[in-house]
C-alpha cells in the first residue's frame, strides 16, 4: 500500500483539532447531537485523551483533553474565536438532533444570501459550529450583490 505525503481525507483542507475539558464525553456528545462517528483515540493517564479523531459528516475533526494554557478549552478562555463549518444533507434535522442533545442553538436554520441554509449551535465544551446545507448555486457577482442588499 502506498503511502501519499497528504492523506486524502485531509486534501485541501486545515482540520480542527478542538480541546475540550471531558474529551471522552465530548465524543459521546459529538455522536448523539451531530451524528459524529469515532475513528480513533488515544488514551493518556487517567481518562484523558490525548488524541482522537471523529468524523462528522465526511469531515475529520481531531480533538482532546485540554493541556492549557496552549490547549485550553473555550469554556476557560470565555469563549472562542473560531466558527467551525460543516456541510449536511438536512441542517434542520442536524439543529434539532444537536439541540436534543443539548447544544445551544444561536442561530435556527435560516436561508441565507450565499445559498446556503445555515444554523449556528454552541456545543458544551464551548465551540461555535455552523452547520450548512446547500440549497442554491449563486456566483460571487450575486452574493456580493446580495450582501450589500442586506447592509443597506
Amino acid at each position: 500500500m502506498a503511502t501519499t505525503a497528504v492523506p486524502e481525507h485531509y486534501r485541501n483542507a486545515v482540520i480542527a483539532h478542538v480541546m475540550v475539558d471531558g474529551a471522552a464525553h465530548g465524543i459521546d456528545f459529538y455522536t448523539k447531537a451531530f451524528g459524529a462517528e469515532e475513528l480513533f483515540r488515544l488514551g493518556g493517564p487517567g481518562e484523558r485523551i490525548l488524541h482522537a479523531e471523529i468524523s462528522i459528516h465526511g469531515s475529520t475533526i481531531m480533538l482532546g483533553d485540554a493541556e492549557g494554557p496552549t490547549f485550553a478549552a473555550p469554556t476557560t478562555i470565555g469563549g472562542t474565536t473560531v466558527g467551525l463549518h460543516v456541510f449536511v444533507d438536512d441542517v434542520d434535522v442536524l439543529a434539532e438532533q444537536a439541540s436534543a442533545a443539548g447544544a445551544e442553538l444561536l442561530q435556527p436554520p435560516t436561508d441565507q444570501f450565499h445559498g446556503d441554509r445555515t444554523a449556528i449551535l454552541r456545543d458544551p465544551y464551548g465551540h461555535v459550529w455552523v452547520f450548512l446545507t446547500h440549497v442554491e448555486d449563486v456566483t460571487p457577482d450575486e452574493i456580493a450583490r446580495r450582501a450589500q442588499a442586506l447592509i443597506r
